[in-house]
């Protein structure tokens, strides 16, 4: 398909580390032509199915990165479960938690702070995780960076993709805040863009996970050294509303658990983070979150 040549060259000339600084407006380019473009992906999956569930994926990666990853998962699904989905991407993290607490979304992939936030805004289910490795959270400085140690942030201008961004921004500002370290929060829409600010000097450090820096070219984890390592926590939910029939939810979980059976399969998991997909449980899995007193650092979203 032309379309997905495209999203392929433009993808290829985000990530270009010779062109940095025309990331920031390529990024705008990409994300409109992924508007654009949505109209075509308006049923993924089972074009017969009588209703259109809507998917939002929190835009931790570049919208093109994203699209790609999602649509051919999306697709699979549908086909395996039955069902049409459209595939929504935010400009941003907090419009998307304003869509999210809103009850908008059928079905969501969230950080695991958003799904508390979501599970006690709406009643958010979580279904399924990646089982393979748990998620973490780190400050990165440039590798020739004169800092050594966090009391070294102080006073310093640190990227975090979001405000509320979980193991990225809330748990290392959370962190920051009990050692008493004062910094100065940039917040700059993706992880993608925190890598970019520390590497190009824009800022003194940055708050990634480990999801999102191993996916990274090399060129770009080459010249980053992680700092700072959090607690690991389980990763991010594909969560649905509550008002989906839970019939409905347990085929899309099972075409998640089936999707890994074989070697296409795992390519597309793994494309969207989601490597070996387990099935997961609010109150076992992500309820001891609720008790790390992140409320105080969260940023009420608003347009």
């Amino acid at each position: 398909m032309i379309s997905n040549l495209i999203f392929k060259t433009m993808n290829q000339s985000c990530l270009g580390l010779a062109h940095l600084r025309q990331l920031r407006i390529i990024q705008y380019f990409c994300w409109m032509l992924v508007a654009c473009l949505n109209a075509e992906a308006a049923c993924l999956g089972d074009k017969s199915a009588p209703l259109i569930y809507s998917v939002y994926i929190v835009p931790q990666l570049t919208s093109t990165q994203t699209y790609t990853s999602w649509t051919p998962l999306l697709q699979e699904i549908g086909i395996a479960s039955r069902q049409c989905f459209e595939l929504v991407i935010t400009p941003t993290v907090p419009d998307f938690e304003i869509a999210l607490l809103s009850g908008k979304p059928d079905f969501a992939f969230m950080n695991p702070y958003h799904l508390v936030m979501a599970h006690n805004a709406q009643g958010y289910v979580p279904l399924i995780a990646d089982g393979s490795v748990k998620l973490d959270g780190f400050i990165v400085v440039r590798a020739d960076s004169p800092i050594t140690s966090l009391q070294d942030l102080n006073a310093m201008r640190i990227a975090f993709p979001s405000p509320n961004a979980f193991a990225a921004s809330l748990l290392i500002r959370a962190m920051l805040a009990k050692e008493k370290i004062d910094i100065q929060a940039v917040y700059v829409k993706s992880h993608s863009n925190v890598y970019r600010s520390v590497i190009l000097g824009d800022v003194q450090a940055g708050g990634g996970v480990n999801y999102t820096l191993s996916r990274e070219p090399i060129e770009v984890q080459s010249m980053l050294r992680i700092l700072y390592t959090s607690q690991e926590y389980m990763g991010h939910p594909f969560a649905a509303n509550p008002r989906i029939p839970i019939r409905t939810r347990t085929l899309i979980s099972n075409s998640f658990l089936n999707l890994k059976k074989n070697n296409e399969g795992k390519k597309m998991l793994d494309a969207a983070q989601i490597v070996a997909p387990v099935l997961v449980d609010y109150e076992r899995d992500y309820a001891r979150l609720e008790q790390l007193g992140l409320e105080d650092f969260v940023v009420p979203s608003s347009r």
